[in-house]
C-alpha cells in the first residue's frame, strides 16, 4: 500500500494509474473516493461521466504542485504544460490538507499496481 504524504503528514492512501487505460478511467463508476489517485504523464483530466467533483493536483517530475484545480463533473481542465503527473482526490481535500502550489508531495510506500 502507498501513501500521499505532505511535510511528513499521512494525507491518503494512495493508487496509481500507470497505463493509459488506467489513466482514462480514473476514478469512473465511484460514487465517492477517500483516497488519492496518482495519473503518471497526464497534463490533462477529464471528468466526463463523473458522479461528483474532484480536486486536482498537477505535478512537475519532483513532485511539487505546479497548480490544483477543482473540476466539476462532465468537464475537462485544460492541458498544464510543465506537468508529469497529476493526483485526483474528491472535491475540496487540497484545502482540506492545507496544499498549495508550490508545495512538495511525496509517496512513501509500495506502488505496485493491483492489475499485474
Amino acid at each position: 500500500m502507498a501513501w500521499l504524504v505532505h511535510e511528513g503528514t499521512v494525507l491518503a492512501s494512495l493508487e496509481r494509474a500507470d497505463t493509459i487505460r488506467l489513466r482514462t478511467v480514473g476514478l469512473l463508476g465511484r460514487h465517492e473516493y477517500d483516497g488519492a489517485l496518482l495519473l503518471e504523464k497526464t497534463k490533462s483530466v477529464h471528468t466526463m461521466g463523473m458522479k461528483f467533483p474532484i480536486d486536482v493536483a498537477f505535478c512537475d517530475g519532483e513532485m511539487r504542485v505546479i497548480r490544483i484545480v477543482t473540476v466539476p463533473k462532465h468537464r475537462v481542465t485544460r492541458l498544464q504544460w510543465g506537468a508529469a503527473c497529476a493526483i485526483e482526490t474528491e472535491a475540496g481535500r487540497f484545502a482540506h490538507w492545507n496544499v498549495q502550489p508550490g508545495d512538495v508531495l511525496e509517496v512513501r510506500g509500495d506502488l505496485s499496481p493491483d492489475h499485474e
